[in-house]
């Protein structure tokens, strides 16, 4: 008898004990749900996701604060209605890989960011209901090593598609700028071919050939006039083999004004 006291007692208090806990545990439950959830390790939470909620959020993570220490600005905080699509951060590329994470927007030099801001200006003032789509600014050099590894190809058909990381380029430095022309609800205007496209419908350089086959029109070649014209507003020329392609300096100049970005 004894014996069954005894264990029914401590049956009592195990089960107590455990009620306790877990009224402790529920009273914690709305400060637990009221943290945010990361579901992934940054150092750097600007906003936050949780996993159960639908709800805006964007993560600073190194790749983006060394942006930030570096002097470089959000093209979004200097050129209002301007839009963006950072292709790099999709698999929707010519390397069909994710190569920057979280970085979800556009950084350039700031003056380069202000000599864009004419271009917008100027886009606007031919035609209100359009606005500039940007796909890429600043690369760094770190990221375009990663780009170039990723593409197993000889050298002499890589630098088609990516320069050499061991020379730079002026998209290093933060003064280089992918883009195309948009309506306000993002649908960009067709150049006849997409951006990255490797083939040669989308140089420059051999658009009167392809009109005259047919094979663009002179819509598209009118479309990348317009860009072309308006991105001279802002001091940016083009290059023959990229329709997306303007650097606002050269090499040499970035060189002598900006350091590399890595």
């Amino acid at each position: 008898m004894t014996r069954l006291l005894y264990t029914f007692l401590l049956f009592f208090l195990l089960v107590t004990c455990a009620d306790q806990e877990i009224n402790e545990n529920s009273n914690h439950s709305d400060e637990a749900d009221s943290l945010s959830f990361i579901p992934f390790e940054t150092p750097y939470p600007d906003t936050v996701r949780r996993a159960d909620r639908f709800i805006d959020t964007y993560i600073i993570d190194t790749l983006e604060r060394r942006l930030i220490d570096s002097g470089l600005v959000n093209i979004q905080d200097v050129i209002p209605g301007i839009l963006v699509d950072v292709r790099y951060s999709d698999t929707n590329n010519f390397m069909h890989q994710d190569v920057y994470g979280h970085l979800n927007r556009i950084y350039l030099q700031p003056d380069v960011a202000e000599d864009l801001k004419k271009v917008q200006a100027a886009l606007k003032a031919k035609d209100s209901s359009l606005t500039l789509l940007v796909y890429d600014g600043v690369r760094p050099r770190s990221v375009q090593q990663l780009m170039w590894d990723i593409l197993d190809m000889p050298i002499y058909e890589k630098t088609k598609f990516v320069s050499n990381p061991k020379n730079g380029s002026v998209h290093n430095y933060g003064a280089a700028v992918d883009l195309t022309i948009a309506d306000t609800t993002g649908n960009p205007l067709d150049m006849g071919a997409g951006y990255d496209d490797p083939r040669k419908i989308a140089y420059p350089r051999f658009e009167q050939v392809y009109l005259d086959s047919g094979l663009i029109t002179l819509e598209h070649i009118e479309n990348r006039v317009l860009l072309r014209s308006v991105m001279r507003a802002g001091g940016f020329w083009g290059i023959q083999t990229e329709w997306w392609h303007f650097n606002r300096y050269s090499r040499a100049r970035c060189e002598e004004m900006y350091r590399i970005v890595e």
